[in-house]
C-alpha cells in the first residue's frame, strides 16, 4: 500500500500519540512543542475521570497506608522528643530536640520538589524503593544513640523518603478523582492522623510502661508499617500516560494562586507545628503524667482524622480555598489559647479543638494546590514545587518556639508567636482569592 494511502486513513493524533514514546520533545523548536501538548491535552478527557470504581478507592486506601505510615510517624514526635529529653538527649535544650522534627517535616515536604515530578514523569515505580528505604532508615533509627545520630536517621534519611511516598500517592489520586476529589484526598491524608493515634499511643505505652527500651519500640513501630506500606507499593499506580515535558514547570510560578498559596503555606506551616511538638512537654509541665501526656498527641491526631475528611467533604461544595483558609484563620485562633489550658481536662479539650482545625491544612493545601495545574498530569509538579518551599516554615518555626520556650521558662510567648504567623497565613490565602476567576467572596 502507498504511503499516501496509509496518512489519508490515518488522523494526525494517532500519528503524534504513536510517536509521542520516541520522540523528546525537548529537542524541537518552540513550534513543534506546541502540537505536540495539545495532542497530550486532547488525549484526557474530564469526562473519563472515574471518581470512584474499585481501583479508584485501591488507589485510595494505599495513599491511606502511605500517609499512616509517614505523616502519622512524623505526627508522633511529640512523645519522641519528651523521651528524648528525658533520656538520650538529656541535658539538649527544646530548640535543639525541636530541630530534629522540624527538619524531618521541612524535608518531608520539600522532597516533594522531586517526588511529584518523578511521579508526573514515571508514574508509581519510585514508591517501592522510597518505602524499602523508609523501612531500613527506621530501623537504623532504633539503634541511634547520640543526637547526631538521630538527626541524621529520623530527620536526613526518614524526612526525604516520606515526600517520596506522599507526593505521588497525591498526585495519583488526582488522577482518579475530579468532582470528589478533595473528598477523595481528605480520607486518605486521614490516614495520617489514625497514624497519629495509634503511633504515639503505642509508642507512649511501650516506652514508659513496659521494658522494651527504645530500640525496640522503634523496631516494633517499623514491623507495624511493613506491610502497609508492601500493600501500597502494588495498588497506587498511575492512571494516565506520564507527561515527557521538562522535569519542572516554571511557568507554574506565573500562576498567581500558587503563589499566594505557598506564601500561606509557609506561614501557616511556621505556626502550626507549635502545638503538635511542645502539647506533651508543656502537659507534663503542667504536672500531667508522662504517659498521660503521651497519649495527647494520640486524642489531637483523632481529632484531626474529622478535621482532615469532614472539611475535604465540605470543600467539594463550598469551594477548596475556602476551606483551607478558614482552617488556617481557627488553627491561629487556637494556638492563642493554648497556654490557656491548665488542667488535665482542658488539656484534653484543647487537642480535640486544635486536631480538627489544623487537620484541614495538611488536606486542605493538599486539594488546594491541585487545582492550580492545568493538566492532572501536572498535579505532582505543581504540589511539589509550592509545598516545598512553603515547607521551609515548618523547617523555621518550631526551633524558633523552642528558643521562645527556653528564654522565658514558658510557653505563652511561642503560642503568641505561633498563633499570630500561622493567622496571618490563613489571612493571605483568604485575601488570595482576589486572584481566581470566582473572586473575594466566590467558591474559590
Amino acid at each position: 500500500m502507498a504511503d499516501s494511502e496509509i496518512h489519508s486513513k490515518t488522523s494526525p493524533s494517532e500519528l503524534l500519540q504513536d510517536e509521542r514514546p520516541i520522540v523528546d520533545d525537548s529537542d524541537l523548536g518552540q513550534e513543534a512543542k506546541i502540537p505536540l501538548a495539545h495532542a497530550e491535552d486532547e488525549n484526557f478527557d474530564d469526562d473519563t475521570v472515574p471518581d470512584g470504581g474499585l481501583e479508584a478507592w485501591l488507589v485510595v486506601a494505599g495513599s491511606f497506608c502511605i500517609f499512616f505510615s509517614c505523616l502519622g510517624f512524623s505526627n508522633s514526635f511529640g512523645p519522641l522528643a519528651d523521651y528524648y529529653m528525658t533520656h538520650q538527649l538529656l541535658g539538649k535544650s527544646a530548640d535543639d530536640v525541636a530541630w530534629i522534627g522540624s527538619l524531618s517535616a521541612f524535608l518531608q515536604f520539600f522532597s516533594g520538589m522531586v517526588g511529584g515530578p518523578l511521579f508526573d514523569r514515571f508514574g508509581a515505580k519510585i514508591l517501592r524503593p522510597s518505602a524499602v528505604l523508609y523501612i531500613v532508615a527506621m530501623m537504623l533509627l532504633s539503634l541511634c544513640k547520640t543526637y547526631w545520630q538521630i538527626m541524621l536517621c529520623q530527620a536526613v534519611f526518614m524526612g526525604p523518603l516520606m515526600g517520596l511516598l506522599q507526593f505521588p500517592s497525591m498526585a495519583a489520586l488526582s488522577q482518579y478523582f475530579d468532582k470528589k476529589r478533595a473528598a477523595a484526598i481528605g480520607v486518605a491524608v486521614s490516614g495520617s492522623s489514625v497514624g497519629g493515634i495509634v503511633i504515639p499511643m503505642a509508642l507512649s505505652k511501650m516506652l514508659n510502661s513496659t521494658n522494651l527500651g527504645f530500640g525496640w519500640s522503634i523496631r516494633v513501630i517499623g514491623f507495624l508499617i511493613l506491610p502497609l506500606l508492601g500493600f501500597a507499593s502494588f495498588v497506587v499506580k498511575a492512571r494516565l500516560r506520564p507527561r515527557a515535558r521538562s522535569f519542572w514547570i516554571s511557568a507554574a510560578f506565573k500562576d498567581m494562586r500558587l503563589i499566594i498559596l505557598t506564601v500561606s503555606m509557609f506561614f501557616t506551616f511556621m505556626g502550626m507545628f507549635m502545638p503538635l511538638f511542645f502539647v506533651p512537654t508543656y502537659a507534663t509541665l503542667r504536672g500531667m503524667n508522662p504517659t498521660l501526656s503521651g497519649y495527647l498527641s494520640a486524642i489531637l491526631n483523632a481529632s484531626s482524622t474529622f478535621g482532615r475528611i469532614i472539611p475535604g467533604i465540605m470543600a467539594d461544595r463550598v469551594g477548596k480555598l475556602n476551606v483551607y483558609a478558614a482552617g488556617a484563620i481557627a488553627t491561629g485562633v487556637v494556638t492563642f489559647c493554648m497556654n490557656e489550658a491548665r488542667s488535665n481536662a482542658a488539656l484534653i479539650v484543647y487537642s480535640i479543638v486544635f486536631g480538627f482545625t489544623s487537620g484541614t491544612i495538611i488536606s486542605g493545601a493538599s486539594v488546594a494546590f491541585t487545582v492550580c495545574a492545568p493538566d492532572p498530569r501536572d498535579v505532582g509538579t505543581y504540589a511539589g514545587m509550592g509545598m516545598a518551599i512553603g515547607a521551609l516554615g515548618g523547617l523555621i518555626g518550631p526551633p524558633l518556639d523552642g528558643v521562645l520556650v527556653d528564654d522565658y521558662g514558658g510557653f505563652f510567648q511561642a503560642a503568641m508567636y505561633a498563633g499570630a504567623v500561622c493567622l496571618f497565613g490563613g489571612v493571605v490565602a483568604f485575601l488570595g482569592k482576589h486572584w481566581t476567576p470566582q473572586g473575594l467572596w466566590g467558591k474559590a
